[in-house]
């Protein structure tokens, strides 16, 4: 018997907790819609990608408000932000910090570390694959452990720690490709599209006036840190976690059983995309008013965690195969007609 109350109790509280964090996020979209019209799918996915705790690389073409996003994100959510703008001349250290040398009023020298950019809650890399390969991984320590590492020493992160990327689609001129191990640090790709039509007269009127929003603060540091914590309080169910090993399973070469995928993809996704998959879909599952994921969740979420975490080859690219074709195809195998999964 008290072991049952204690249970009821535990989710009692679960319950409030997400009531009140529901509240919260409503105020949040409300705020960003204030200054970012229209955009709905890339606010979502962006705020689902962070209340699960993980980074967001944003991708499409110049002026279509990506910084705009994230400064507004930064200011909603209460977090310290710092922006990098990536060039081709960027070195690691500018990001990082380095060590300088110090001299007392006595003589005496010693090194001091001078912290870069990269210490804070949300850093904006802005156009990440302008820079070279060797200072994008620059951000592979920071990015999934918290902390850096300059001159054999460790250095944490605030938290919570974000990075929010923006880059320009790779066909244009002067960008590097980012690391295929850079890649699978970001637990969402969002696509950012042209605004409908509405959303475009809107943002025209509301952004030559003499007056512009300005978003307010809802959110800090330590509420966000809380609520990602619950995100990952959420259950699943058996089903959803099947769908999810299904379709992450079935988009490498050496478990598909799809003959499109045995002989078109070079590399598919690693557990780190079940991982991201699982958490986002609880997110999604929160931001709707639900309290588990459910099959729409993962079949909604699964082009923004796999399409950055696969690869064609080149037999795919000559027989005209498109990457989004066969993650679709994927989803509609594992989740529409799970019968024909196989692990």
């Amino acid at each position: 018997m008290a072991e049952a109350a204690s249970v009821a109790a535990s989710e009692e509280q679960l319950g409030r907790q997400i009531e009140t964090l529901l509240g919260q996020v409503a105020r949040v979209r409300a705020e960003i819609g204030r200054v970012i019209h229209g955009q709905e799918e890339t606010i979502d996915q962006t705020l689902i990608a962070i209340l699960a705790g993980g980074h967001v690389l944003l991708v499409g073409m110049p002026g279509l408000g990506k910084s705009r996003l994230v400064e507004t994100l930064g200011v909603v959510l209460g977090l310290a932000t710092k922006r990098v703008q990536f060039t081709p001349d960027l070195m690691p250290a500018d990001i990082l910090g380095s060590e300088v040398l110090d001299e007392d009023e006595h003589g005496r020298r010693s090194f001091r570390f001078v912290p870069g950019p990269v210490f804070c809650q949300l850093l904006m890399a802005d156009e990440i694959n302008r820079a070279s390969p060797r200072t994008q991984s620059a951000l592979l320590q920071s990015m999934q452990e918290g902390r850096v590492a300059v001159a054999g020493v460790e250095h944490a992160l605030p938290r919570p720690f974000t990075v929010l990327a923006t880059q320009n689609p790779i066909e244009q001129e002067g960008t590097y490709p980012l690391p295929e191990a850079q890649l699978d640090r970001f637990l969402l790709e969002v696509q950012v599209r042209y605004p409908t039509l509405a959303a475009e007269r809107a943002m025209l009127l509301a952004t030559t006036g003499a007056e512009a929003e300005h978003a307010a603060p809802v959110l800090t540091g330590e509420t966000l840190i809380a609520a990602q914590s619950l995100i990952r309080r959420l259950p699943v169910g058996d089903s959803v976690v099947d769908a999810i090993l299904a379709l992450v399973r079935g988009g490498r070469p050496e478990t598909a059983t799809d003959d499109i995928v045995r002989r078109h993809v070079a590399w598919g996704p690693g557990p780190r995309a079940a991982q991201s998959l699982m958490l986002a879909s609880r997110a999604r599952a929160l931001l709707d008013g639900r309290l588990s994921p459910s099959l729409e969740d993962v079949a909604a979420l699964a082009q923004p965690v796999l399409r950055h975490r696969m690869a064609l080859n080149f037999s795919a690219r000559a027989d005209g195969v498109v990457l989004s074709e066969v993650i679709d195809r994927l989803i509609e195998q594992t989740i529409t007609s799970p019968a024909t999964a196989h692990g």
